[in-house]
Order: C-alpha cells, then structure tokens, then sequence
C-alpha cells in the first residue's frame, strides 16, 4: 500500500499561483504583507517578481491596492495571515473589495488552531464568520493539496471577490488527480444511511478517518466535503440530512458564524434535522504543538467518533 502524502494546502496555494502564471494568466498579480516565506507566495515571486508586491506590515492598505489594481484590469491575489487578512483589514475588505464587488482574491493562510505554537493572537477561529458576513463574497476552505489548487484556479476564473482559507499544517492528500472543484458545489466522500458528517478544510481528512471507525462500530456515516462554505450546496446538505435524519458538521472554527452554521440555517429553513456542531467552543486557542491543540480542542477523528457515536445511539 503506497504512502498518502501529506502537503500543507499554504504549499498549493503558492503552487497555483505559478501554475496559473505559466499557463497564461497574465493580468494575475501577486500582494504580499512581507510574509511571501510563510504564505508560499514567494514561490511565484521567484518566477515573476515583477508581479509579486510587497506592501510590507500594512494589510489594510494591501488591500486598498488590490482593490485598485482590480479597476484596472488585473486580478490581484492579496496574501498574509488570516488573523490580519480578515481581522485586520475588515473595514478595507468590506468597503473597498466586497461593497464595490470588486475582482479581488483574498489568500488567507495560517488559519485556526493548527497554527499552533503561533499562538492564540494568530489562531484565527473567526475568518468564516467575518466573510461569510460580507455580501457577495465567496467563501473557500479546501480539504487538500489537488483540491486547493484547483479552489485557487476557480477563484481566479470568477469574477468577484473571494476569501480562500488555507492551512499552516501538511494534510493528507486524498482527492485523485481527475478531481474536478466547482465553486459552491459539494462532494460525498463516503456513501452512508445513519447520519451524515459535513466537514471542511483539514477536518475532512479527520471525517474520513473517523468514519472507518464508526463502520467498524456499525455506524454507516456519509461523509460530505463542503469547501464553499458560501454559497454553501443547500441542495447536497439537504439531500443527504433527508437520507440519514441527523447531521454533525466538523471544522476547524468557532462554532459561531462558520460552516455549522450555515447549515443549521439551510437546514432549519428547507429541511429541520437534529445537529450536531464540532468546532472550536467560542473560546480563544493557545500556543502549543498542532497535533496536540486539535485533539485538545476536540478537533480530532477520536471526538467525531465520541460525538457521532453518542449523537446517533
């Protein structure tokens, strides 16, 4: 049996970007917040630095000149930290990218508790909901290294802003090559009767895992990748909550504002299904190793186990 790779989905980010560049898009540009190390920006940057912009510790005014380089024609890609790039540049975000509906992508790396020893100043538990907030914007968090590539290659082919959520943390890479992303639409991972589990971003590697568990415990779970968190597939949520009669959503957010949420209210509004939300607990992170912050924080294929388990009998 060949070994599953693990890549940081920050590492497809950077990749796509180049990808992207050599196959022609050539009215794509490049912001960073002097962090093109961290973001994996950089690795465009040394393909084309005369589309690579460093705007130094300033994300606000990053922004602002995403937003006026997107008048102009071009699609710039405006990266750093998620804590700053949705956190810090709210306001800019708001009135100078989503009011205008400007074509402005938003790169957003080192997002939740698995940034780790960073701590909680840098642990953004929060992006989804502040975006999610914003009209018109697309939400995007990918589970891996083949779908966030593809994520930053429909991001790039929309038109209209979008905020993609990628992770500091080398994931397993479980989506084969001839995956195909679309922009709002869903996927069932693993086929199920009993009750289904909806995750995102890192935690749908955890999903996976904890359903060969639960089989073994004969629970049959359907597991359900939704990466667009907005516009969210209310069509597969609600197909699949009809199928099983319960749902129990996992993403690395606080239970507010994210992913749980948004299908509790296309649930509660289409198709009212008992649900269980994992996530972060409304409380702040800390620093310490990724591994161990996930499974203390109940983000961890053990807690779905526990929680599905408990939620299904």
């Amino acid at each position: 049996m060949s070994e599953v790779k693990c890549i940081a989905t920050r590492d497809s980010y950077g990749n796509a970007l180049k990808e992207l560049a050599a196959g022609g898009a050539d009215n794509l540009v490049v912001l960073d917040a002097d962090l093109a190390a961290a973001t994996k920006t950089g690795i465009f940057k040394k393909e084309y630095p005369n589309r690579h912009f460093n705007c130094g510790i300033a994300e606000s005014n990053m922004i602002c000149a995403a937003a006026g380089m997107s008048t102009m024609g071009l699609v710039p890609f405006a990266s750093s930290f998620a804590m700053f790039a949705a956190g810090r540049a709210f306001e800019q975000v708001r009135n100078s990218i989503g009011y205008p509906h400007l074509n402005v992508k938003i790169g957003a790396t080192h997002a939740g508790i698995s940034v780790g020893e960073d701590g909680a100043s840098h642990q953004c538990c929060e992006d989804f909901a502040l975006m999610r907030s914003i009209p018109g914007m697309v939400v995007i968090c990918p589970a891996d290294d083949v779908e966030a590539k593809q994520a930053v290659k429909a991001a790039y082919a929309y038109e209209g802003p979008v905020y993609l959520r990628f992770g500091r943390l080398a994931v397993p890479v479980f989506h084969s090559d001839d995956y195909k992303f679309e922009i709002g639409k869903g996927e069932v991972v693993r086929e199920g009767n009993d009750v289904t589990i909806i995750a995102n971003g890192l935690m749908v590697a955890e999903a996976i895992e904890a359903g060969k568990t639960l089989a073994e415990n004969g629970i049959d779970a359907e597991i359900i990748n939704i990466a667009t968190i907005k516009p969210l597939d209310e069509e597969l949520v609600i197909a699949s909550a009809k199928k099983t009669g319960k749902v129990v959503t996992v993403e690395e957010h606080n239970v507010i504002g994210g992913l749980g949420e948004a299908v509790c209210s296309c649930l509660a509004e289409n198709c009212p299904t008992p649900v269980k939300r994992i996530g972060v607990n409304d409380e702040f992170g800390h620093s310490g190793p990724a591994k161990d912050l996930l499974k203390q924080f109940g983000l961890s294929a053990e807690n779905i186990v526990k929680v599905t388990t408990e939620f299904v009998k």
